[in-house]
């Protein structure tokens, strides 16, 4: 079982590139003198981006899903998958993701707005049925216990709680807070 959701994972990490409209590779140097690696694949076709991060430990996957308004995040080192519903006044559409992607890699056009940000906290209850948020995301969270986030709206980014960040690029910042990341 284990080594079925690992070739599956590393199938769609591989092809995803050559299936994508497009795609683009940041190398970014870390607070801490880390490297980080993302990656940002757009499939116009499916509607769907992936987001791959590379940060060692605190590595993650990310599927957005258009069709479905679903979204999900799942952290390599917690081995759980957060699923939550998109905010499209805040989620860039794919044409503005794949714009604003190339832009801020060719460090071209207009100065760079701050990232926008959501902050969501994640329930306590496993979502049963991982298919009712679309294929994408079944396929992400497949094998793993997912949890449903619900964005905090209109609230501080101080908490109590412990967060996990999910940032994409300088984009936008995403985080999950609650007593089940930790």
């Amino acid at each position: 079982m284990k080594l079925t959701i690992l070739i599956a994972s590393l199938l769609g990490v591989f092809l995803t590139p050559t299936l994508a409209n497009d795609s683009v590779t940041l190398t970014n140097d870390g607070n801490d003198g880390s490297t980080v690696h993302q990656t940002v694949n757009i499939n116009n076709e499916n509607n769907v981006a992936n987001i791959d991060t590379n940060n060692g430990w605190n590595s993650w996957n990310s599927v957005w899903d258009f069709n479905s308004g679903f979204a999900a995040v799942r952290p390599f080192a917690k081995k759980t998958c957060f699923v939550h519903k998109m905010n499209r006044k805040v989620v860039p559409n794919l044409q503005e993701l794949a714009r604003l992607t190339k832009q801020n890699k060719d460090k071209k056009g207009p100065a760079v707005p701050p990232p926008r940000s959501l902050q969501y906290t994640v329930t306590e209850t496993r979502a049963n049925n991982v298919a009712q948020f679309g294929k994408p995301v079944e396929a992400l969270c497949r094998g793993v216990p997912t949890y449903y986030a619900q964005e905090m709206q209109g609230a501080g980014f101080f908490s109590l709680e412990s967060c996990l960040d999910a940032d994409l690029l300088w984009i936008l910042r995403i985080s999950f807070c609650g007593g089940i990341i930790f």
